[in-house]
């Protein structure tokens, strides 16, 4: 009698083992798992590297058609809408500096015309300066530059974009844990992403309930923009996160994959920390 009931239970727990790496499998390919966007638009500003082509590559991999955005880095947009080809995804380099309303405008209409309409937004662009710098000491120019590329261009996109959203479309916007706690020496960096968070709950209750909005916030990411950071001083940097590691850029572009998805629809306004923990510590 034991070995029958033992024999059932390694039965039993094979069968849930069988499940779970199924259902596993189907998330990460996409297309009948938990998280599908067959048939949807998206467009990823930033899309050449870092969390916009992890982004990218993931929403496609969900079975969605891609705008890849780019200002200056042609070559690796192309690239990265040359890996989505390569999985048998859809996908086209959209070329333009969006701290310009008119070719943000421009960029906006380029995306919906190549991918036939748009159903999701996804606002990765962004500057960190690595040199830290006090308030007291900080140029215009460098003031200037930061709030253009970090606010402006964010504005100008969500606004060009938003009359071509469908029905249940998703904005996601990426900002920082630097938004939310500050960061010394690099204020114009913080107080650009203070102001992203703003604007996604902002945004929340203008478009609700037709499009949802929401935000992620990474903390420490190993991408080139923080190359000069992490040739300094990586270990310090880790040992201020819960989790002891910097993030892959794949580790931000699960979670906004996920905002993009159904399982995020009863989602707006929130503000998403993917940082290890490293928000908690002050």
């Amino acid at each position: 009698m034991w070995n029958a009931e033992l024999q059932s239970e390694v039965a039993r727990r094979a069968m849930l083992t069988c499940r779970f790496r199924i259902s596993h499998s189907a998330f990460r390919i996409g297309g009948w798992g938990l998280i599908s966007l067959a048939g949807k638009r998206a467009f990823v500003t930033g899309g050449g590297r870092g969390i916009g082509r992890a982004t990218a590559l993931l929403l496609a991999r969900a079975g969605a058609s891609v705008a890849v955005g780019y200002r200056e880095r042609k070559k690796e947009a192309e690239e990265t809408t040359e890996a989505v080809r390569r999985s048998g995804g859809q996908a086209v380099a959209v070329g333009g500096d969006l701290g310009n309303n008119a070719t943000a405008r421009a960029a906006v209409s380029e995306a919906v015309r190549a991918l036939g309409g748009l159903d999701v937004l996804v606002v990765n662009h962004g500057v960190w300066p690595p040199e830290d710098v006090a308030l007291a000491k900080m140029t215009d120019a460098q003031w200037e530059s930061t709030r253009r590329a970090n606010l402006d261009a964010v504005v100008y996109v969500c606004r060009a974009a938003i009359p071509h959203l469908a029905e249940g479309g998703r904005i996601v916007l990426v900002a920082s844990t630097a938004g939310q706690r500050g960061e010394a020496f690099h204020a114009d960096y913080a107080a650009t992403k203070g102001a992203v968070i703003a604007l996604t709950k902002s945004l929340a209750v203008e478009l609700a309930p037709r499009v949802t909005v929401k935000c992620v916030a990474p903390g420490w990411v190993d991408t080139e923009m923080a190359k000069v950071s992490y040739e300094r001083d990586r270990q310090e940097i880790e040992a201020t996160i819960p989790l002891g590691r910097v993030a892959s850029p794949e580790d931000i572009a699960g979670p906004i994959v996920f905002l993009c998805s159904d399982l995020a629809r009863h989602i707006t306004g929130e503000i998403l920390n993917v940082n290890g923990g490293s928000v908690l510590c002050g």
